[in-house]
């Protein structure tokens, strides 16, 4: 059974870059056909679908954050990670990571403060 755990600074100050990672167990990364996103929660609000990389390598991300994000993977560590840059408090979420958007992380809370 596969296992997500995210992994990063709780605490990320204004303007600063947030760096998350997940790493997968229980299932390689590379397996055709899955897909591999990053999902936040902000306190009080719905869950939104940040991007995700799929089994090849090929990654998207949503147009309202592609300018402040970047996703990538370490095939070798069997993590995939993610970097929003310039972040405000609204950035301030619960993030998780999902393989296909059936299999979820535990989740990360993230606070953007100084």
């Amino acid at each position: 059974q596969v296992q997500l755990q995210e992994s990063g600074p709780g605490l990320v100050k204004p303007s600063q870059t947030l760096s998350l990672t997940c790493t997968v167990s229980g299932g390689s990364i590379t397996t055709n056909y899955y897909y591999w996103s990053w999902i936040r929660q902000p306190p009080g609000k719905g869950l939104e679908w940040i991007g995700g990389i799929d089994y090849s390598g090929i990654t998207d991300t949503s147009p309202s954050l592609k300018s402040r994000t970047s996703i990538s993977r370490d095939t070798s560590k069997n993590q995939f990670t993610l970097q929003l840059s310039s972040v405000t408090p609204e950035d301030t979420a619960v993030y998780y990571c999902a393989r296909d958007q059936t299999s979820w992380g535990q989740g990360t809370q993230v606070t953007v403060s100084s």
